[in-house]
């Protein structure tokens, strides 16, 4: 029987307990009642006590100052985590804890909801100003918080407030913004490619694949050998791979629009080749055998596992130092680079399409609508990065651009 009885004091008076499950945390629940009488009639009422518990639904949560003067800003956030986060992707997650664990959980997070003012929390954004935060950083960390606090009103009952609703942000001066991405020049991309082939030749494959292509480097680690048309000269542009905790994840690409097929030059392709057979190789002497849908920048045979990002963001700092290009170039400016490279080579539309940009004005999914016209961006792009002293291009590309 889910319930006990107990003798408490003298020979008539009983002590019945009913389970009645776990609530919300976790914890065991029990309903207990006093009863008056003899032993017989004590388990008659504790039958009756148990099937009332088992008609009633067992409650989510006891935790009644959760949502009361005493929550805090981590027990908002807690909540959040509970009842929320699941509808989120793994990437934003993995940032909002990153947020929470590394500016909230140790200081503000500490603090009850109903004892911050405004004033308090405009003082607390001045201070994450003064410890050297962009401003980007201090906006995302306000979202967090305005969130996890109209939840805990909406949860509470509106008896708590949201204290971050009407805050201000600090102001930032223009020169306490941050610097734009720029775009690395010609000479500097030139000089990377040179000195990642010395260092990693499979980092300097996907350092010549980011540069020809304009893609995103979670696009380029989700890269399988099936992806690549060495007959058409393309690859298919389908995934992405995000951090997550503990590891990496394979989803969708960042959007709809971002999903496509993009022309590659020859050069890049052969480069591609040649880590595929080196990877085979290495496959074989570890008694493996790479099959099709593995991923082409794995870092292990026979390829099962793509490589982290931040791995190859890594591998990529490291050519840039040895190559002493200038620290505000990243991985990813190597796509404002293609953007600029292709300004006077093609029109916007198949720039937009050809990086997979999310606008209104583009209404196609691949590059398959003016496949000769991304086939020249290739073409010019390889002739860039191969040295050509001076790519001109031909009349046919001269009369895409005027148009």
């Amino acid at each position: 029987m889910p319930g006990s009885i107990r003798l408490v004091r003298g020979k008539d008076v009983w002590e019945l307990r009913a389970y009645l499950g776990r609530d919300g945390n976790g914890k065991v629940r029990h309903r207990y009642a006093t009863f008056h009488g003899s032993r017989h009639e004590a388990e008659r009422a504790l039958v009756r006590l148990v099937a009332e518990a088992d008609r009633k639904p067992t409650p989510l949560s006891s935790d009644g100052r959760r949502w009361g003067e005493r929550t805090t800003i981590n027990d908002a956030i807690a909540g959040w985590r509970t009842n929320g986060w699941g509808d989120l992707s793994a990437k934003t997650t993995k940032r909002y804890d990153d947020i929470w664990r590394n500016h909230i959980r140790d200081s503000i997070g500490k603090r009850t909801i109903a004892t911050l003012s405004s004033y308090d929390l405009e003082c607390y954004f001045r201070d994450l100003k003064a410890s050297g935060l962009a401003y980007g950083s201090v906006r995302q960390i306000r979202a967090v918080l305005n969130r996890a606090c109209r939840l805990a009103r909406k949860w509470s009952g509106a008896t708590l407030p949201n204290p971050v609703a009407d805050t201000e942000l600090p102001v930032y001066k223009f020169e306490e913004q941050p610097q734009p991405v720029r775009s690395p020049t010609l000479q500097e991309v030139r000089r990377l490619l040179a000195i990642a082939e010395e260092v990693d030749f499979r980092v300097a494959v996907f350092v010549r694949l980011v540069a020809a292509t304009g893609c995103r480097r979670g696009e380029a680690c989700a890269l399988c050998w099936n992806d690549i048309d060495e007959e058409h000269e393309t690859i298919r542009i389908t995934k992405s791979v995000i951090s997550v905790p503990g590891g990496v994840l394979v989803k969708s690409t960042k959007t709809r629009m971002s999903q496509r097929v993009v022309t590659i030059d020859l050069d890049t392709l052969r480069m591609i080749s040649r880590l595929r057979e080196t990877s085979t190789r290495l496959a074989l002497a570890c008694g493996d055998t790479m099959t099709s849908d593995a991923f082409v920048f794995a870092a292990e045979p026979p390829g099962l596992v793509p490589p982290h990002p931040d791995s190859m963001s890594h591998g990529f700092s490291k050519v840039r130092d040895l190559a002493g290009v200038s620290s505000e170039i990243h991985l990813h400016s190597l796509r404002h680079f293609q953007a600029t490279a292709l300004d006077s080579v093609i029109s916007e539309a198949q720039k937009q399409s050809r990086l997979g940009w999310s606008t209104v004005q583009m209404a196609r999914h691949y590059t398959d609508a003016v496949p000769d016209e991304d086939r020249r961006a290739a073409q010019h792009l390889g002739r860039l990065l191969d040295g050509a002293s001076n790519p001109e291009p031909t009349g046919e590309l001269s009369e895409a651009s005027s148009s």
